[in-house]
């Protein structure tokens, strides 16, 4: 009968926003007070006594992980309600929770403020209030008596929608407050141009609405529908909420997004309600557990919780939510939005502030990072080595641009790694070198400066380009561990470099066949020398290039998920090169059956396959945080490596993955010359933090 007005904003062309506004125009102007009158004498509107509807939704909380946040946000929980609405002239409502069901993805134990399990009805009252006051707290509705007093309007666009026979002409209205360092709504408004209704409102929030100092923003789409052919009720509501650490500059972000759809409206029939108590409660005669699921005997969930999850939940951000956010910063200006920064300890990973390994033995350390204001930060990192008794020091001063693009300066003495990719999560090779004489780092000595230059998402590539001076030397094995001894480190040349990189980035993301991708790749030309001549192997100075590859494919075939993963690094010829430029392949993830980087050469690739599919298990309990699914995923796998140097090394083995997959267990098999290896780490989701 109605055609969704969520078909019709998709479709409608909404341009982007003009250099120039015409703000506080007289037709404008009269345009917002009439909806302003409109808005609040609907709560009076005799022909609206009442109604009943149905709404559901979901609440979803993921984590995004990563510096830069690179990939799209991991799912850790996910909740579906279904309620019941009800509304009584002035403005009394209830929101009556017949089944609430959720699902752990990963460990967890968040709760959400009350407010968060309900819709929010009338476009808001007067004052918007979210999280409960914690999140947004005493904003002037910009549709109010307050409003018309604090916020600038424009006139910004018009588009039609056709609800059957009639054509209703609607308004796009941008708003910006007068005062954008006071708690203020910044976004825009759809009003109808013929009733002065409130069709839709797409807002975020100034820095001080957002009561909490740990948000990055608040952003919340809420779209009305047309019912009976006269009354504007809600249809659709979209919430995200991002948060970070202030006191820790640590690459780990919580997201938590709110979908409703609102529909079965029943308007001006009699229902027994009572409206006393609070305004959302489980209906009568639910259950409630104690972690506030509810289930209803006249009320069945079809399906399972992730299968009609929406498919897009785990995007970066939504469309919609992502116009209202560029929305605001186009209106108010990027700066206005940030929250305040202070001084902050800073590290990339739980390894930047304590580790073990060969060289340095038991390292601690941490940084610090002072933010300048306008996306400048100076900061600073140090660790001291028990067993080398040295320090390795970095120092930064950057600028960043809300987009992510910016400029790097860093002086650095530091210990470099020569792996193509971690064979090892940080914190397990921490606990493997101390216990087991286990380190699957390589590690040689650096100290230089580079300037380094990234852009901003460019056709889905990141875009690095850095250029260096460095001097390099071999790091010597100092420590000891408890049970076991290490190997030796490598014997890397006392070397003086100027480097020229170039870098590209893919998060993972959506490709063809619905196959999801993410690669990283980087080409160096090296001019380099070295710094003694005793060495006659080695021409003192030499013109060379390097070039690395590292792509994830994988896809989602039902319960099952092909992953394959390919390594790739080479250099060009030339004479004989430093060790610590060579291809190192060799540990459970380049070669898994083979000696952690036994294989050595000028030119390698590492390919593998893997398939995962579920088996039953038994299910662990997990305290607070739940218990994990009762089921496995199995992960065979075939692997094959090759150096220039010794040829091809291939390898067969199985994973075994638990306790929500966040823990794996590897064994292997290389077929020639190989040997049988067992390993046991954490998801690889967590490497790039730990």
């Amino acid at each position: 009968m109605k055609r969704s007005l969520t078909t019709a904003f998709a479709v409608a062309l909404i341009p982007t926003l003009a250099t120039a506004q015409q703000w506080n125009a007289p037709r404008t102007r009269s345009l917002v007070e009439r909806a302003t009158i409109r808005r609040e004498a609907q709560l009076a509107d005799t022909g609206l006594r009442n109604y009943k509807a149905e709404a559901r939704g979901y609440l979803t909380f993921l984590a995004q992980l990563g510096k830069g946040f690179p990939d799209p946000p991991k799912v850790i929980r996910t909740d579906q309600i279904a309620s019941d609405l009800y509304w009584r002239a002035p403005n009394f409502s209830k929101q009556m929770i017949k089944g609430r069901r959720d699902t752990l993805l990963l460990p967890t134990d968040i709760a959400y403020h009350r407010d968060h399990l309900g819709i929010i009805q009338n476009n808001f009252p007067n004052i918007i209030r979210l999280g409960d006051g914690d999140e947004v707290q005493d904003v002037p509705h910009p549709l109010s008596p307050v409003g018309l007093r604090e916020y600038d309007y424009a006139l910004h666009d018009s588009l039609q929608i056709l609800l059957g026979p009639k054509a209703l002409d609607v308004y796009e209205v941008l708003v910006r407050p007068k005062n954008d360092h006071a708690p203020r709504a910044v976004g825009s408004v759809y009003i109808d141009r013929e009733s002065g209704e409130v069709v839709r409102m797409s807002l975020s929030f100034t820095r001080a609405a957002l009561k909490d100092k740990d948000l990055e923003d608040v952003s919340i789409i809420l779209e009305n529908g047309l019912i009976d052919g006269r009354f504007w009720l809600p249809r659709r509501q979209e919430i995200e909420i991002r948060r970070t650490g202030t006191w820790l500059d640590y690459p780990a972000r919580g997201i938590i997004r709110g979908r409703w759809e609102i529909s079965n409206y029943d308007v001006n029939t009699n229902f027994p309600v009572d409206f006393n108590g609070p305004e959302i409660m489980a209906a009568p005669g639910s259950t409630v557990s104690k972690t506030g699921m509810v289930t209803n005997p006249t009320f069945h969930f079809p399906g399972g919780i992730l299968d009609s999850l929406p498919p897009d939940v785990s995007a970066v951000t939504d469309a919609d939510v992502q116009k209202a956010q560029d929305d605001a910063r186009a209106l108010v200006g990027e700066r206005v939005l940030e929250r305040s920064q202070t001084l902050a300890l800073s590290g990339q990973r739980v390894s930047d502030f304590v580790h073990v390994n060969r060289v340095q033995g038991l390292a601690v350390g941490g940084g610090l990072v002072q933010p300048l204001g306008s996306g400048l930060a100076v900061g600073a990192h140090a660790m001291y080595g028990g067993s080398d008794h040295a320090w390795t020091t970095q120092g930064l001063l950057s600028y960043h641009g809300v987009s992510g693009a910016g400029v790097d300066v860093t002086g650095y003495h530091t210990l470099q790694d020569v792996s193509e990719v971690p064979e090892r999560s940080g914190v397990i090779n921490t606990f493997a070198a101390q216990e087991f004489g286990s380190d699957y780092t390589d590690l040689y000595r650096a100290r230089g400066v580079a300037l380094a230059a990234t852009t901003s998402t460019l056709a889905a590539f990141h875009i690095t380009a850095e250029i260096a001076d460095e001097r390099q030397d071999a790091a010597i094995v100092h420590a000891e561990p408890a049970n076991g001894h290490y190997m030796p480190t490598i014997p890397a040349l006392p070397w003086r470099e100027t480097r020229m990189t170039l870098g590209l980035v893919m998060p993972t993301q959506a490709i063809v066949g619905g196959f999801e991708a993410s690669l990283s790749a980087k080409v160096s030309g090296i001019r380099g020398r070295l710094i003694d001549s005793t060495t006659p192997d080695v021409p003192q100075s030499q013109d060379f290039f390097r070039a690395s590859l590292v792509a994830d494919l994988e896809h989602q075939i039902g319960d099952q998920r092909l992953v394959f993963q390919t390594v790739a690094a080479g250099l060009s010829n030339g004479p004989e090169l430093p060790p610590q430029h060579l291809v190192y392949l060799g540990g459970p993830v380049s070669a898994p059956g083979y000696d952690f980087h036994s294989l050595v050469g000028r030119v390698g690739v590492s390919q593998r396959a893997e398939w995962r599919f579920k088996v039953p298990f038994i299910r662990i309990p997990l305290a607070t945080w739940g218990s994990a699914p009762a089921n496995l995923t199995l992960a065979p796998y075939v692997n094959g490596a090759w150096i220039d140097s010794v040829g091809w090394k291939p390898s067969v083995g199985v994973g075994a993955l638990t306790v929500f997959d966040l823990l794996r267990f590897d064994v292997a098999r290389g077929l020639q010359g190989g040997r049988w290896t067992f390993n046991v780490d954490v998801s690889h989701l967590f490497w790039s933090v730990l």
